[in-house]
């Protein structure tokens, strides 16, 4: 467990920069979301705060909706630390973000194919023709590409209807659209509270939940982002230690009830943070499909975009469960 004291060694020994001088940032910005549990945590905890503070540098928090929109601040520099799905930030960095994704921060099966039972859609060959709503950029679109090329299907195949995730929700349970690519919370919402269905679900096609930095920032302050990732798993070791309070805390941030909280959580899979190879090869499994659906140009050397994405450097110290 990553203790405050240990937070401060990390910090006190590198001054948080690159070498030996005193040059640190004046701030650091991070994303909070609701896909993001572990964030929340340690957004309501306060330990990067605490551990930064005697260095002068202060905390700000922006809050995410989706990976697209994670990815939109990392580029615009909004934030230096951003959370996303790891295929989604792959697709970030082909097209030319310059991130690095750091730390695994769940495994989780956030995202599945959802529908009103009235709409008598029970297999993936239904959706032909159907209105389908989903936020592009984000896991939930790159598992519906995944889903409709299992059975030989594309986007074209559908009216693909793009929203953000609540956006998306609200379509399906007003019955403007016909399915929804959905994102947890708002998917066990609509499944517990709405009557909706799953209809297709593969954990396989759902992509790890990773941290971005700016490479900018990880290459100028590589002790900060060391900081970072100790911070988080201060808040992940708090999280396994007690459950009820990162289902609180996600509960709060996004007004969820306990029931769906808990289906969320019950989803996510918090026990391994260290980022490499595992992580890549799901990378390199929807690299295909996002080629042949044009998310990234037909030119990307996949291999080399997800090796300069996936970094491994900081977490190489972690533990595996």
């Amino acid at each position: 467990m990553i203790t405050r004291r240990s937070l401060m060694t990390i910090l006190g020994s590198a001054a948080l920069g690159a070498c030996a001088s005193k040059e640190k940032p004046a701030v650091v910005r991070l994303d909070y979301a609701t896909y993001n549990p572990v964030g929340l945590l340690l957004k309501q905890k306060g330990y990067l705060e605490q551990g930064l503070s005697e260095e002068g540098v202060k905390v700000e928090w922006v809050k995410s909706l989706g990976s697209n929109k994670a990815l939109e601040f990392l580029n615009s520099k909004s934030v230096d630390f951003g959370s996303t799905a790891g295929a989604a930030a792959f697709v970030g960095r082909a097209n030319g973000n310059p991130i690095r994704a750091v730390y695994v921060y769940s495994k989780p099966e956030w995202t599945a194919l959802v529908t009103r039972p009235s709409t008598g859609i029970r297999a993936l060959a239904d959706l032909k023709g159907k209105r389908v709503a989903v936020t592009r950029g984000t896991d939930p679109f790159i598992f519906l590409l995944r889903a409709l090329d299992s059975v030989g299907l594309t986007e074209k195949d559908i009216e693909l209807v793009p929203l953000q995730h609540p956006e998306g929700q609200k379509a399906l349970e007003r019955g403007d659209v016909d399915a929804w690519s959905g994102l947890d919370p708002m998917m066990a919402s609509s499944e517990l509270e709405h009557g909706s269905t799953l209809f297709f679900r593969n954990p396989e096609f759902n992509s790890y939940g990773v941290l971005n930095v700016r490479e900018e920032l990880a290459q100028r302050y590589p002790a900060l982002v060391k900081a970072v990732i100790a911070a988080y798993e201060r808040a992940r070791a708090d999280a396994l230690k007690n459950p009820a309070e990162l289902q609180q805390a996600l509960a709060k941030e996004a007004h969820l009830t306990e029931a769906v909280s808990k289906a969320v959580l019950a989803r996510t899979d918090i026990s391994s943070p260290s980022i490499g190879e595992r992580q890549k090869t799901v990378i390199l499994a929807a690299g295909d499909v996002l080629k042949k659906s044009g998310v990234v140009k037909a030119e990307v050397d996949v291999p080399q975009v997800a090796g300069s994405l996936i970094d491994s450097s900081f977490t190489q110290e972690l533990s595996r469960s």
